[in-house]
């Protein structure tokens, strides 16, 4: 037969385990809502998907696309690309770029890539998601008209 004293720290354990849970878990949810993003948030490889449109004289032309880009954690990218549009490959297979970005504490942010070979800069707005497992961005070039588009960017790990 149990006593007073043991019934009640049977049933107290437990309630005392459940509280803990709970605690633990509400202060995990508080640490992931007060994360902060900087540059460092992208260091490493991403691949890129890229779909868009792009303005050919008159015409206009469907564009879809793949980039290996790398971020360095300091604000600084390198990518290559192969782009098709209109299903027309690239004239090289992977066209190099390099460029700049910077992250927001928000996790908004902004990159430029640069081309040597004489096409335009790409300016990006872009939003981190998945604490820097995932880019979300969308072309940004008021005044060029050339190439309208948006790309999803998962991190290779």
């Amino acid at each position: 037969m149990m006593n007073k004293q043991s019934l009640s720290i049977s049933i107290v354990s437990p309630l005392l385990i459940f509280c803990g849970v709970l605690l633990s878990s509400s202060s995990a949810c508080a640490q992931s809502a007060d994360k902060t993003c900087s540059n460092r948030t992208l260091s490493g490889h991403y691949g890129f998907a890229i779909e868009g449109v792009a303005s050919l004289g008159r015409q206009i032309g469907v564009l879809r696309g793949v980039a290996m880009t790398h971020f360095d954690g300091e604000g600084h990218l390198s990518q290559v690309d192969h782009v098709v549009v209109n299903g027309a490959p690239p004239p090289m297979e992977w066209n190099p770029g390099s460029g700049i970005y910077s992250i927001n504490p928000d996790c908004t942010g902004t990159a430029t890539i640069n081309f040597p070979d004489g096409r335009p800069s790409v300016q990006l707005s872009l939003v981190v998601a998945g604490e820097g497992r995932e880019i979300h961005t969308v072309v940004n070039n008021p005044g060029i008209g050339e190439f309208y588009g948006t790309s999803i960017g998962i991190k290779r790990d």
